[in-house]
């Protein structure tokens, strides 16, 4: 069996923001009554990526956010600048961490593991809004 919906996580700036419980809100229908699953999240957008990681300590979240801009540096002589100084450097960190992510689902509940939770990484300085796409297979 299978459910999708497709939603819009709110607005936010370059960073790496905690959105388990945002994400959890909006699927909460599909999980109802699958004891054994898996969702399936992809964000529609090139310059954002979605990733799982530390759900606690709010230093990590920063901390990821300033390695990715010392592995991809916006000082570089960046030649896709259409939207901005920012559009080629966020295509690429978005490359690097991924457009989707794959969660277990157990007893109707996402099977995270104690410290994990569900990033939107945002590569844009300006605040953006950022489409998921949520498939659950059971």
């Amino acid at each position: 069996m299978g459910w999708q919906t497709t939603f819009t996580l709110n607005k936010r700036a370059k960073g790496c923001h905690l959105v388990t419980d945002e994400v959890a809100s909006h699927i909460k229908e599909g999980l109802d009554g699958v004891k054994v699953g898996m969702l399936y999240l992809f964000i529609q957008h090139t310059s954002a990526a979605l990733t799982v990681n530390e759900n606690y300590d709010k230093d990590v979240r920063k901390d990821m956010d300033m390695a990715l801009d010392n592995i991809v540096p916006e000082n570089l002589e960046w030649r896709h600048t259409d939207e901005g100084p920012d559009d080629s450097v966020s295509h690429t960190k978005a490359t690097l961490v991924g457009s989707s992510i794959t969660i277990p689902i157990t007893d109707g509940k996402l099977n995270l593991g104690t410290w994990q939770g569900i990033y939107l990484t945002e590569f844009r300085h300006l605040p953006h809004s950022r489409r998921i796409v949520a498939t659950i297979l059971s």
